[in-house]
């Protein structure tokens, strides 16, 4: 069975749904991929919906915002670098991608994060192929 992976943010509108998305896109016969936030926002951030389009031609405009109460019982929690702190999340395995926003700033500053968090999730889909990641033991993970 494939890993569920958990993209987290605080408002779940823009590197957690490129993630999603990218998850979606480069890596779906490895893992699953699932988005949430601290908080949610009424509509996804546009301009990283336009960038993953523009660059991928993958439409995520059908993404929503989710708290992390909606979100699925996860294997794997990637935090996207907001000090995001997710209590009693149950996962097998957590890290952080340490991504600044880029929200508010030049569609540069969007493709560079989309390019940065495109060789996080090839890298998270080697790893966990090559079962460097163990998913299949679940703990509670602060």
């Amino acid at each position: 069975m494939k890993p569920k992976v958990g993209f987290i943010c605080v408002h779940n509108s823009c590197r957690s749904q490129m993630a999603e998305a990218l998850g979606k896109w480069l890596a779906s016969e490895t893992f699953e991929s699932f988005s949430a936030g601290t908080e949610s926002v009424p509509k996804i951030n546009e301009d990283a919906v336009q960038t993953i389009y523009d660059l991928y031609q993958f439409n995520m405009s059908q993404q929503r915002s989710k708290t992390l109460e909606a979100m699925r019982e996860v294997d794997i929690v990637i935090t996207m670098g907001c000090n995001v702190q997710c209590p009693q999340v149950k996962c097998s395995h957590r890290e952080d991608w340490g991504l600044d926003d880029p929200t508010g700033k030049s569609q540069t500053e969007f493709e560079r994060t989309a390019k940065t968090i495109e060789k996080k999730v090839l890298d998270l889909k080697r790893r966990i192929e090559t079962g460097k990641i163990d998913y299949e033991n679940p703990k509670i993970r602060n």
